[in-house]
């Protein structure tokens, strides 16, 4: 009230000069305090609806918030845990292991879990390198299936409630399905009548779209782990809206939308399924074990490469670097595969060698490339279209060295380039290869998964990830609420012009060693 009364006998002093400085002044030091208090009133009011709208929306944004929010949905174990049980209860050996590495077999022995598996509410998921390498489905849902209390280090919050969540997890364990049905009856896979794992697909896929989650957003803020290029092959195309997880899209192969020569239309997949807009690029499991820096030695080779020479499509760069470096001093260029003895000579190889070679494969990445990182034997990446999983979050120039395919496919070019790195420079890598180590591991160390996370391992930064995309996810939500009925879902109103004209006419084949035969023909002519 004093201020009140202040400012009224001053206005009654200087009411007989209404144009005076003084008198202008004052009247917009009123005006200034009435405008601020109206703004006040309106803002800070709980009775105010637009008040409350406005700070709603902001309290809801993913900017603003310290974790992301996630409901499971509930599944049947027999699509999780439950196949766990089954593969650990078969007899059956993985015919690839044998065939692709003579007396392979499949990786099961005296010591294995496989007796005491059916016993274990969380089953540990197989030690067969060809599934291992795929394993974040394992990994991600042992951390939300772990108890709350023990879930301090987690980025990832789990909620009881579909409606409270920012994404919606579908723990289906898809590697694993793909891969027991490839290891034991591969040539049912591409076919639906007898296939257990089409069954399986079609019923997660039946479930999840019956949900009102799916239906409130086309399934766009579902997330689906799709770390084997073939998991979930035959239903694809229904679940594309989601958000998937996936070790990159080397899987799916960019040819004309009209082909010469033929080639199946209902093989091909629209590129819209994989976007960097909505997808996210996970670490490959690695399957060798962490050497740390103060455990390193003298490396005594110069460059170093164990696996198949010949490969197919981009892996072709393979076989003419093999060839070109197979008989370089300091090189070692080694076939083999990750059985037991394979991964004996990996260890050594990788841990000897001051670089380690990662060309394209059948997919432009593979799990040797987290092998180097975590051997520290610096990657030497040769490729022009690869993706790389937290990238945003991690530098991966810092302690790789890019290549050209056409530069490293010059004679010499290769070898006297990594010969120009210097002592220093070599050393500069491993460090920063030992701090970025624990942020590609998933295993927490505890049975089944079961158990705290490291706070800066491989599970929350593929959360960071997904929450980074929440904005978009959001948006297309809404927009596509807006559309006529009808009308198909998808990511195509939100691609930039750039990346919408750069995939225009351009569709991608699915690609995996089990398929190369059968395409083998149509590739040739391309």
């Amino acid at each position: 009230m004093a201020l009140k009364n202040n400012l009224n006998t001053t206005t009654t002093t200087t009411s007989s000069l209404p144009c005076s400085v003084p008198t202008l002044f004052l009247a917009f030091i009123s005006l200034s305090s009435l405008s601020l208090s109206l703004f006040f009133f309106l803002f800070t009011s709980p009775s105010s609806s637009s008040s409350s709208s406005s700070s709603s929306l902001i309290s809801q944004s993913p900017l603003f918030s310290a974790s992301i929010k996630v409901y499971v949905a509930d599944l049947p174990r027999s699509l999780n845990y439950g196949l766990l049980h089954t593969y650990w209860s078969s007899s059956s050996s993985d015919s690839r292991l044998a065939s692709l590495h003579a007396g392979a077999g499949e990786i099961r022995s005296e010591n294995s879990p496989s007796r005491d598996a059916n016993r274990l509410r969380f089953p540990p998921y197989p030690e067969n390198p060809l599934i291992k390498q795929y394993s974040a489905e394992y990994w991600i849902l042992g951390d939300l299936m772990t108890p709350l209390e023990e879930r301090t280090a987690s980025f990832a919050k789990r909620v009881s409630d579909a409606g409270e969540a920012d994404v919606v997890f579908v723990p289906f364990f898809a590697t694993l399905s793909a891969e027991m049905q490839l290891g034991r009856a591969k040539g049912l896979f591409r076919k639906k009548a007898g296939n257990e794992d089409y069954a399986r697909q079609r019923e997660v896929v039946d479930f999840v779209k019956n949900t009102d989650a799916w239906k409130r957003s086309g399934g766009e803020d579902h997330v689906f782990v799709l770390t084997d290029p073939v998991a979930m092959w035959h239903v694809r195309d229904e679940i594309a809206p989601a958000i998937l997880l996936v070790v990159d899209f080397g899987g799916w192969y960019r040819v004309d939308s009209k082909p010469s020569g033929g080639g199946n239309s209902s093989e091909m997949i629209e590129h819209t399924q994989v976007s960097l807009l909505k997808d996210v690029i996970v670490p490959y499991t690695h399957l060798l074990p962490r050497l740390h820096l103060s455990e390193n030695k003298k490396r005594s080779t110069l460059l170093y490469f164990k696996g198949a020479k010949h490969r197919h499509r981009g892996g072709m760069v393979r076989e003419k670097l093999w060839d070109l470096l197979v008989d370089e001093p300091g090189v070692i260029m080694e076939e083999g595969f990750p059985n037991a003895t394979g991964r004996e000579q990996s260890i050594k190889g990788m841990r000897s060698s001051e670089f380690c070679l990662h060309p394209a494969g059948d997919t432009p990445t593979s799990c040797r490339l987290f092998d180097a990182i975590q051997s520290l034997c610096t990657p030497v990446i040769v490729s022009d279209n690869i993706e790389l999983p937290f990238e945003g979050m991690v530098d991966y120039s810092e302690f790789s060295v890019f290549v050209a395919v056409s530069d490293a496919l010059k004679p010499k070019w290769l070898v006297n380039h990594l010969k120009s790195f210097s002592k220093e420079q070599r050393k500069g890598f491993r460090r920063k290869m030992a701090e970025m180590q624990p942020i590609f591991q998933y295993d927490n160390g505890y049975p089944g998964g079961i158990g705290p996370i490291p706070r800066d391992g491989a599970v929350n930064h593929i959360w960071k990830k997904v929450h980074q995309k929440l904005p978009m996810i959001k948006e297309a939500i809404i927009r596509e609420r807006r559309k006529p009925p009808g009308h198909l879902r998808g990511w195509h109103s939100l691609k930039v012009k750039d990346e919408a004209k750069m995939r225009k006419g351009l569709r991608q084949v699915l690609r995996h060693p089990e398929m190369r035969k059968e395409k083998a023909a149509f590739y040739s002519k391309k």
